[in-house]
């Protein structure tokens, strides 16, 4: 299971308007009173939904692929597009906030991600399914940070590490809760249940945030950037669609796979032209400009193309190679959270003494040797052993995410750090999604491949749990020993991913924390800082 693939949203934009104060607390005063304690428990609801979203879906994979009779490949897009519409929606929180007020924009969230969840609870076919869960990434892709800046508000600056603590208990409690009630959900109700859970939680948080959350005025929104919306958003998902394509298509031979290929790639470069001719796009590309701010978006696409692409197929192997339901599947995949949660406050403790370059490779280093253990991935792989990997995963998880994203800020000013979070909060969704693609397409070739080789064109009929169970018990076996095989090479393709990040970030992410850097009437256009 991945870790807080939505963590990345706590992007706070900037927002000049002031909201009016929960409380009044003591200047100076560290402590959180009640009425900041109560706007937080809204937000925490908010997380929460979002959160175990990402988490409760991975396990229902397998079930949602066998009720609607489609391939790996289709199936996928329950997460991919998902993490895509979160991307698409994230740059356009800061200005929706200003516009229409934080207040209004976190309630219409929640309202849009809870409209969502019953829609695709009541999904009738795969491509309705497909359809509400993107409606449910345009909510869930604004209640974060939206929650963030309310939350920020109300408690002022000096409090805001305080405010962090909070926040950080469902992104550490969602991968080890998410899976685990997804599978009961499944195993117990239906699939189904993944999604309705989320209208009593929804109704709850809309009641609270109408009678607790501060009132706020409009401030002066500032000129959204349409154009670059338009070309980027269109762009990444016929680039990805046309990549997944491929597995269904048998190759790239086909207009299926290249038309939208060449149509996205098309529409990605022309935003690319776009944003470095206009004054306020909507990704500032000048911020890679600066060497470490580069570095750490490499190194970050790279490390999610690979874990949470990864962490896609271990629920799959789980349920079709080794027949486990879906809440032992859960519970199967609760170690790497388990590793994640004791692993995040040492790094932030860490990050904060020394350069993120002395932390991330360490990070980056477990990652690679639990993926190169899992590449020997078998029928009959002994669960302790892959409950240990999983740990060893979450503990590299821990010391490389959030230190990564804390490194991508430390060297630019204040005045860029709030573009520069967008960034890094669209980067690490779109590298999501793709990772997801990816690394089933990866799988869908190797398998299908290895079973033709074995059985001949016909081989297909086995690969369903349908078509095995009519098959003789050797056969049965000699299947799931090349299922299993190619799950173990598919993370062989993340554990290179793995390695070329590794190197980014040993070469050119700093070894000593940077010095605060003093504010100018300079324009900031991200250059380079000097480390000493």
């Amino acid at each position: 299971m991945s870790t807080t693939p939505d963590s990345g949203q706590s992007a706070l934009p900037e927002d000049p308007t002031p909201a009016a104060p929960a409380a009044a607390p003591e200047a100076g005063s560290d402590k959180l009173d009640r009425g900041v304690l109560a706007i937080a428990a809204v937000v925490v609801i908010g997380a929460i939904m979002s959160i175990l979203d990402v988490t409760v879906v991975s396990v229902a994979i397998p079930t949602l692929q066998r009720d609607f009779g489609v391939e790996l490949t289709t199936i996928q897009w329950i997460a991919t597009g998902y993490t895509l519409a979160l991307a698409t929606v994230i740059p356009l929180t800061a200005w929706a906030g200003d516009r229409f007020g934080t207040k209004r924009i976190y309630m219409i969230s929640i309202a849009l991600f809870v409209t969502g969840s019953v829609l695709a609870g009541l999904a009738w076919d795969i491509t309705s399914l497909l359809v509400f869960r993107v409606l449910q990434g345009l909510g869930g892709g604004m209640l974060m940070p939206v929650g963030m800046t309310i939350l920020t508000r109300a408690a002022g600056p000096h409090r805001v590490g305080r405010v962090m603590s909070i926040i950080g208990v469902p992104m550490l409690l969602g991968p080890i809760c998410g899976p685990i009630l997804g599978g009961w959900l499944v195993d117990s109700f239906s699939w189904r249940w993944i999604f309705f859970i989320n209208l009593p939680i929804g109704v709850i948080g809309l009641l609270l945030a109408a009678r607790i959350l501060p009132r706020d005025g409009k401030g002066i929104a500032g000129k959204l950037d349409l154009l670059g919306l338009a070309l980027l958003s269109p762009g990444l998902a016929l680039l990805i669609y046309g990549f997944a394509e491929y597995g269904s298509q048998h190759g790239f031979g086909h207009a299926q796979v290249i038309a939208p290929m060449a149509v996205g790639a098309v529409l990605l470069v022309g935003f690319v032209w776009h944003a470095l001719r206009t004054p306020q796009p909507l990704i500032d590309l000048r911020l890679f400009a600066n060497k470490v701010f580069s570095a750490s978006i490499v190194t970050m696409i790279l490390m999610i193309l690979a874990v949470f692409g990864g962490m896609l197929l271990l629920p799959i192997y789980l349920q079709t190679v080794r027949f486990e339901s879906a809440l032992d599947t859960g519970l199967l995949l609760a170690p790497q959270g388990i590793g994640a949660m004791l692993a995040m406050p040492i790094a932030g403790q860490l990050a904060d003494r020394t350069g993120v370059g002395r932390i991330v490779p360490v990070g980056l280093a477990i990652i690679a040797g639990s993926f190169w253990w899992l590449t020997g991935l078998q029928a009959d792989t002994s669960y302790w052993h892959l409950g240990i990997a999983l740990f060893v995963m979450g503990v590299g998880m821990g010391f490389t995410m959030m230190p990564t994203f804390t490194g991508a800020l430390q060297t630019l000013r204040r005045r860029s750090i709030a573009n520069a979070s967008t960034t890094l909060n669209i980067t690490q969704q779109v590298g999501a999604s793709i990772g997801t693609a990816l690394m089933t397409v990866i799988l869908y070739v190797i398998a299908t491949n290895k079973l033709t080789e074995a059985f001949g064109p016909a081989a297909g009929a086995g690969s369903s749990p349908a078509g095995l169970a009519a098959l003789p018990p050797e056969v049965q076996a000699q299947i799931l020993g090349i299922q299993a095989t190619a799950f173990g090479q598919t993370f062989w393709w993340a554990l290179a991913f793995v390695a070329v990040a590794f190197v980014v970030a040993l070469v050119l992410l700093p070894k000593r924390k940077p010095e605060p850097l003093e504010e100018d009437d300079a324009t900031d256009t991200g250059a380079p800082v000097m480390m000493h």
